[in-house]
C-alpha cells in the first residue's frame, strides 16, 4: 500500500473533498479553468472542422427514425440541426414505408423550452392504454431540467397536442411513475424525508388519484431503505390486467409481486432470478443455478411456466434455453403466439423463434451474419393483424443498420436502411481471441484497414465496458468512422478500433459477468491488458501508439489501465468515470453498485475494493501515459466530482500530462443534445490522436 493510499483512507484525510460541492462557486471556478486549459490544447481549425463532420452524422436528416407502434401509429423522437432539443411525432405504416414520410408533429421540445424558460431534455413518453379499443391518447411525458436521471412526469394529450389542463403533474426527482388506470398513477418518487432509498432512488410507491395533491396519494408498497428501489407497474394487457411491485434489492437481486385483492403475493424464486409475466405465462431467467423441486435450472438459462399453475403449487418448469460454453441469452420478446430470443454465439447474434403451442420447439429465425449484432423484438403484440410481426435491427462495424418488419412463419421485408457516412470499404473486420493472465480465452474485434500491415506502426484505440452483465456488441457508428478510422498519419496510416469483451459483461452470460465481481475485479483489467499485450505480440500496434478508452464503469476500468498498467498505453480517454472506490457509495447513485464493486465501508471489503480504486492508487514520481479525464456536471448517476478528483490529484502529485475536461449540462451520457454529443466525441478522438501521435 503507497503512502498515497494510507493518506486517504479516511474521507477526512482526502485533501479534494472540496471538489465534491459539484456546484459550488470554488469548485466551478476550478472546472472552468482547467476546461480553459484544455480547450486552448485541442480547441483549433482543423477541431472544429472535425466537431462538424461528427456533427453532420448525429444531424443527419437520412438516418432512421427508429419507430414504436402504439394503437394505429408509429411514434419516434427525432433531433437534427433545426431541432437540437427534438421533436416528439408520429406517422402512419404506410407514410413510414416511404423516403419521406408525413410526420405528425405532437411536441417541440425546443418551443417548450423556449416557452416554459427550462433548457428540458426529453426523457420519454409513457402511454394509457385506451380501455374502449379508441385510439391511443394520454401519455406522461419525461422531462429533465438538465439531462440528468431526475425528471418531471406531465400529463399529455396528444390529440389536442397540449398538457392536459389540471392534469397530472410529478416534480423533478428520480421517479418512477406508472399508469394505475384512466385516473390514477402509482407514484414512486421522493415524498419527503424516507421516501428514497439510500442509492436515491424511490423507497416507497404511493397511488395518486386524478385531483389529489401529491402528499395525499396512499402508501401501497414500500421496501427498506437499504434496498435499491421500488417500482409497481400495472400491467394494461387486456384480460390480463393486474399490479405488479418489484422490490429490487440490488442490481442483481430482487423479489416480484403480484396484487391478488389487498395483499401482495410474492412469486417464490431465489432473488437472483429474474421473473417476467406475459400474458398466462410466468418467465425465469436464474443469474447462478438454482434448485426447484430436486431439479437443478442452469445460470443463464430460461425457464416457463403458466402463472397460475405456478401459483398453486406447481412448480413443473419447462426450459426454453440452455446456455453452453459459446452461447449466451441476451434478451427476449413475445410476439402474440411466440417468444423471440436474442442470442449471443462467440459474440455473433443468433436468433430463435420459439413456439409454446408445440412444447416450446425452437427454429432459427434466419441465419443472421458473422460478426454483426442483430436484434429482434415484437412490433405489437396486442394487434389483431400484427400481433406476430417483429422488427429485426441488424448492424455491424462496417454495416450500416437495417430495419427489417417481417411475420413469424411468413415474410419480410426490408424497410428503412442507414446511410454509409465513411468509407467502410476500406476497412475490414475480423475476431480475435487473447488469453488472459489465468488462462481465459477473451475475444475482441478489430476494425482495421484490409491493407494493414501487421509492424507496429498503427495508431490503435482500444474500448471496453467490462461490468453489469453488459456485452459490447458490433455496431455501426459514422461517429468511430469518421472520427478515428479515416483519420491519417503523416504517413497515410489510417486508425485501428478495437472493441474488447471482457469478463464483467454479458457476452457469455451471468457467469461470464460474476467471474469479475468484488474481489475477482482484476479479472476484468487482467482481460483488457491481455489485448493490449495481443495487440502488440500480433504486430497491430506497440505501447505508445495505443491508446484506450471507457465511460461509467469503463471510465473505472481506463482509470486502472492508468494505475496498474500505465506501460501498455501512450494515452487514456477516461469518461463519466467512478474512480474514487472509497466515496463511490455516498456519491449520487453509487449505493447501488455495491453488488458489483463491494462495500468500502466494510474493512474486509474494502482491503479489496481498495486494489481497484485508481484514486488511491496513484503514486507520487511514476510515469503515466497522457491522460483526458472528462464529465458532466449534471451527471446525477455516477456524478462529476470523482473525474475532478482524479484529476486534481494527479495535478498535485505532478503529474503534467493530465487534462481534464467537464460538459455544464448533459447528464451521464455527457451531453443532452446533438451539438453537445459531437463536442464531447471530437475532444475525446482529437486528444487521443495527439497524444498517440506525438503532437501534444
Amino acid at each position: 500500500m503507497t503512502s498515497t493510499t494510507q493518506q486517504s483512507d479516511s474521507a477526512t484525510d482526502d485533501e479534494f473533498l472540496w471538489l465534491e460541492d459539484i456546484y459550488g462557486q470554488k469548485p466551478l471556478e476550478w472546472v472552468r479553468s482547467q476546461n480553459a486549459v484544455t480547450e486552448a490544447e485541442l480547441v483549433n481549425n482543423q477541431f472544429l472542422a472535425d466537431e462538424q463532420r461528427l456533427l453532420e452524422v448525429l444531424d443527419s436528416t437520412d438516418r432512421i427514425p427508429m419507430v414504436v407502434k402504439r394503437g394505429d401509429h408509429y411514434y419516434n423522437f427525432w433531433r437534427d440541426r433545426e431541432h437540437p432539443k427534438g421533436l416528439w411525432r408520429r406517422t402512419t405504416w404506410e407514410s413510414y414505408l416511404t423516403d419521406a414520410p408525413d410526420w405528425d408533429v405532437l411536441l417541440d421540445v425546443d418551443a417548450l423550452a423556449a416557452a416554459e424558460g427550462q433548457e428540458w431534455v426529453w426523457g420519454g413518453a409513457v402511454f394509457l392504454r385506451p380501455t374502449d379499443g379508441g385510439p391511443y391518447r394520454r401519455a406522461l411525458i419525461a422531462l429533465s431540467p438538465d439531462g440528468g436521471d431526475a425528471q418531471r412526469y406531465r400529463e399529455y394529450d396528444v390529440v389536442d397536442r397540449s398538457f392536459v389542463e389540471g392534469g397530472f403533474d410529478i416534480p423533478v426527482a428520480k421517479s418512477r411513475v406508472s399508469w394505475a388506470g384512466p385516473d390514477a398513477l402509482h407514484v414512486g418518487t421522493d415524498f419527503g424525508p424516507g421516501s428514497m432509498t439510500t442509492s436515491s432512488y424511490p423507497r416507497t410507491v404511493r397511488t395518486l388519484r386524478r385531483g389529489e395533491p401529491l402528499e395525499s396519494a396512499r402508501l401501497y408498497f414500500e421496501i427498506p431503505e437499504t434496498s435499491m428501489m421500488a417500482v409497481v407497474v400495472h400491467d394494461q394487457t387486456p384480460g390480463f390486467e393486474r399490479d405488479i411491485a418489484a422490490h429490487i434489492v440490488d442490481f442483481y437481486s430482487s423479489r416480484t409481486f403480484l396484487r391478488r385483492g389487498d395483499e401482495w403475493v410474492h412469486i417464490e424464486v431465489p432473488d437472483d432470478v429474474n421473473v417476467s409475466l406475459h400474458r398466462e405465462w410466468l418467465v425465469l431467467r436464474p443469474r447462478t443455478d438454482f434448485e426447484l423441486d430436486d431439479v437443478t435450472y442452469r445460470g443463464g438459462s430460461l425457464q416457463a411456466a403458466r402463472l397460475e399453475d405456478f401459483l398453486a403449487g406447481q412448480r413443473a418448469l419447462t426450459t426454453v434455453f440452455e446456455p453452453d460454453a459459446h452461447t449466451a441469452l441476451q434478451s427476449w420478446s413475445w410476439t402474440r403466439d411466440h417468444l423471440l430470443l436474442n442470442l449471443l454465439k462467440d459474440v455473433s447474434s443468433e436468433i430463435r423463434v420459439v413456439n409454446p403451442a408445440q412444447s416450446w420447439t425452437a427454429e432459427l429465425l434466419d441465419a443472421c451474419p458473422p460478426l454483426h449484432a442483430v436484434d429482434a423484438y415484437a412490433v405489437d403484440d396486442e394487434d389483431d393483424d400484427a400481433g406476430n410481426d417483429y422488427w429485426l435491427i441488424a448492424t455491424g462495424f462496417l454495416t450500416p443498420t437495417t430495419v427489417v418488419r417481417g411475420t413469424i412463419g411468413g415474410t419480410h421485408v426490408e424497410v428503412k436502411a442507414s446511410p454509409s457516412y465513411f468509407d467502410e470499404e476500406s476497412f475490414t473486420v475480423s475476431q480475435h481471441f487473447a488469453v488472459s493472465s489465468d488462462g481465459t480465452r477473451v475475444p475482441y474485434f478489430q476494425v482495421a484497414a484490409k491493407d494493414l500491415a501487421l509492424d507496429g506502426g498503427n495508431p490503435t484505440l482500444l474500448s471496453g465496458y467490462g461490468g453489469f452483465e453488459h456485452a459490447m456488441t458490433p455496431a455501426y457508428s459514422g461517429v468511430i468512422g469518421r472520427g478515428w478510422l479515416e483519420r491519417r498519419t503523416a504517413d497515410g496510416r489510417p486508425g485501428v478500433y478495437v472493441l474488447a469483451n471482457i469478463r464483467g459483461g454479458g457476452e457469455y452470460g451471468p457467469a461470464w459477468h460474476q467471474a469479475a465481481l468484488h474481489a475477482n475485479r482484476h479479472r476484468a483489467y487482467e482481460d483488457f491488458a491481455a489485448i493490449a499485450e495481443d495487440l502488440v505480440e500480433r504486430g497491430v500496434t506497440r505501447p505508445e501508439l495505443l491508446g484506450c478508452t471507457g465511460r461509467s464503469n469503463g471510465g473505472l476500468l481506463v482509470g486502472n489501465m492508468l494505475t496498474q498498467y500505465p506501460h501498455l498505453f501512450g494515452a487514456i480517454s477516461c469518461g463519466v468515470p467512478l474512480l474514487d472506490m472509497k466515496r463511490y457509495t455516498k456519491l449520487s447513485a453509487g449505493y447501488s453498485w455495491i453488488a458489483e464493486y463491494g462495500d468500502p465501508d466494510k474493512p474486509e471489503q474494502w482491503e479489496y475494493v481498495q486494489t481497484f480504486s485508481p484514486y488511491h492508487q496513484l503514486q507520487e514520481g511514476r510515469k503515466y501515459p497522457e491522460t483526458l479525464i472528462w464529465t458532466a456536471t449534471s451527471d446525477d448517476r455516477v456524478g462529476p466530482v470523482q473525474a475532478r478528483k482524479m484529476a486534481a490529484r494527479m495535478k498535485a502529485l505532478g503529474v503534467g500530462n493530465v487534462w481534464f475536461h467537464e460538459a455544464l449540462e448533459g447528464g451521464h451520457a455527457g451531453a443532452s443534445d446533438n451539438r453537445q454529443a459531437a463536442r464531447m466525441h471530437a475532444m475525446s478522438f482529437e486528444f487521443l490522436w495527439k497524444a498517440l501521435t506525438g503532437q501534444l
